[in-house]
């Protein structure tokens, strides 16, 4: 309870430091009124939430754990629970560019076997790319003729590299972090978004049919659908429910997998054996 309030903090303080951030670059504010601006609505709130930081920091020493360990679990604590998926699956996709330069796959293990997804969207993810690329030259035309403060300049095209970055990181996730069928699971991932692993006692049955969703991670009827362009081909019957986590936390139990391979028939040679 002593941490839910700073969490909730965090979304309104958040913007409001972006806010204060963005109005000094663009001249409309002093850098005086500013900074009273930032000890009347951001300060109490950044000092409220580094107090309990630290207490949490130090209750995790008291109990023995490391200083890393410590600093993760106080984090963990302190941190809402959509802003640690969101960080953690920004970690993962920056960690995929580096995977996919040297040409290696995530949790691939001796014996598994991979089945990709990737090649299905990579349109989409070029078209993405080169989208961000045309707006992030027109932005910065329009910034240039209108004679744009160079400070907020900085900071739009910073965003802008950001998103380009980010189209990269989601391609390269989902070159990098396969499907995996293995003796002991299933892995179903998408990207570094999702990562459900069913153990193989669990697998009921798979069969092949082709459907047609909306959205990428969704949950309806106790069924999982992990769509790429929109579009499974396999379906996954579980003996029981299984607890999955979704990409902004939220759990979900289901009875039931669709999820999309290039290559099905090697899915189902490989899950009915």
């Amino acid at each position: 309870m002593a941490s839910s309030v700073p969490r909730a903090a965090l979304f309104a303080v958040v913007p409001a430091e972006l806010l204060i951030t963005v109005s000094i670059l663009s001249g409309t504010s002093t850098p005086a009124q500013a900074e009273m601006l930032a000890a009347v609505i951001v300060a109490p709130f950044t000092v409220w939430e580094s107090l309990i930081g630290c207490q949490l920091f130090t209750q995790a020493r008291s109990a023995g754990a490391g200083r890393w360990a410590a600093l993760r679990s106080a984090a963990g604590d302190l941190l809402p629970l959509q802003l640690r998926m969101i960080l953690g699956a920004e970690s993962k996709g920056l960690s995929s560019l580096a995977l996919w330069a040297r040409r290696r796959r995530d949790g691939v293990p001796r014996g598994g076997v991979a089945l990709s997804y990737a090649k299905e969207q990579a349109s989409v993810v070029r078209v993405l790319f080169l989208v961000l690329v045309v707006e992030m030259v027109a932005v910065e035309l329009m910034m240039a003729a209108s004679q744009t403060p160079a400070g907020l300049r900085a900071v739009v095209l910073a965003a802008d590299l950001y998103g380009l970055v980010f189209a990269l990181s989601l391609g390269a996730a989902c070159v990098t972090r396969p499907h995996v069928v293995t003796t002991s699971e299933l892995r179903i991932r998408y990207g570094a978004y999702l990562d459900v692993r069913i153990p193989r006692e669990l697998v009921a049955s798979v069969r092949l049919r082709r459907d047609y969703p909306s959205g990428v991670v969704t949950v309806a009827d106790d069924r999982l659908t992990v769509a790429v362009s929109s579009q499974t081909n396999l379906v996954v019957e579980l003996t029981r429910p299984i607890t999955v986590t979704r990409p902004l936390g939220r759990r979900a139990r289901v009875t039931a997998i669709r999820f999309f391979a290039e290559d099905p028939n090697t899915a189902l040679r490989h899950l009915a054996t």
